[in-house]
């Protein structure tokens, strides 16, 4: 084989595949409930000093928190449920952050596209599957679903052009490296504690006179989305922020996620999955229907 069949060759191994009924991630990345660990997701992405920054100065995330929410809920659910628009929206994402870059308060430049920070949005993505699936299913992951999540994010990874050499080969890798991130890069970034002390609070896009109305179901909601957020971030983190979560907490959110893995399932599909993700699963039914009719169509 030629260097060039070689570099071919390789190519051809890491390139994307899209999405599809039978994988993990599109049965469950649609899924409302896996929002769940969304905002310790996000708290830790931007801890990470990089991100932080960036987000700090070129985010809506103050101005406009809900339609920020809403665009990223998109964003992610195009990655699993889009097909060949899944490989054009990872396109999309670098090209838009192509020029992001910005200055910290120590005059460091930071940019959006640098391999490390890129990398890290996307790979905190599997420690939120894993600590969902902890607290908010009836069943742990087994091995063998494990390394199903762990391969699909792999996938996604490469959707998302994550540079090759920044994923994980194996989930022991996966771990030495998150580890290692929360404990060497991390920082209590003040994002970070901007972003659980907003959760409580009305958007600012709410009308004024909203506002006071929506004050207790913000209060209420918001409470419960900072101690689910609080709860699923790694210890080491909390501890970073300044965070306490003691055992009966623990016990608390495990019981509020058996509710709720309990009563998920209960619901139509309709209302348990996201719009693009309950489009899409509709129209891959529809797809196989009609596969299964032509295939015993009269000859």
């Amino acid at each position: 084989m030629t260097v060039i069949e070689e570099r071919a060759a390789g190519e051809r191994a890491a390139t994307p595949e899209p999405f599809g009924p039978g994988s993990l991630l599109w049965d469950q990345i649609g899924l409302y409930s896996s929002a769940i660990a969304g905002n310790s997701v996000f708290v830790l992405q931007v801890m990470h000093p990089a991100i932080g920054t960036v987000v700090d100065r070129l985010s809506s995330f103050r101005t406009d928190p809900v339609g920020r929410a809403n665009r990223s809920f998109a964003s992610v659910q195009t990655w699993v449920y889009g097909g060949r628009t899944a490989i054009d929206e990872g396109r999309r994402l670098r090209e838009m952050h192509k020029n992001l870059s910005a200055v910290d308060e120590q005059g460091n430049r930071h940019h959006a596209l640098s391999a490390e920070p890129w990398a890290w949005v996307h790979l905190t993505g599997f420690y939120a599957a894993v600590t969902s699936a902890r607290y908010f299913s009836t069943e742990p992951l087994t091995r063998e679903l494990e390394q199903q999540v762990f391969d699909e994010f792999m996938n996604l990874g490469r959707i998302l052009r994550v540079p090759e050499r920044m994923l994980p080969a194996t989930i022991e890798d996966y771990w030495t490296y998150f580890d290692d991130m929360v404990e060497n890069t991390l920082v209590p970034h003040k994002v970070a504690h901007e972003v659980l002390d907003a959760m409580d609070k009305v958007p600012p896009t709410v009308p004024a006179p909203l506002r006071h109305a929506l004050a207790p179901v913000s209060l209420a909601g918001g409470r419960l989305a900072r101690f689910v957020g609080i709860g699923t971030l790694p210890p080491a983190a909390r501890e970073k922020l300044g965070l306490t979560w003691t055992p009966a907490d623990d016990r608390r959110l495990k019981r509020i996620g058996g509710i709720i893995a309990r009563t998920d399932p209960l619901l139509p599909e309709r209302v348990r999955y996201m719009p693009i993700a309950y489009r899409a699963r509709q129209a891959a039914r529809a797809q196989a229907r009609l596969e299964r009719t032509l295939e015993h169509r009269p000859m």
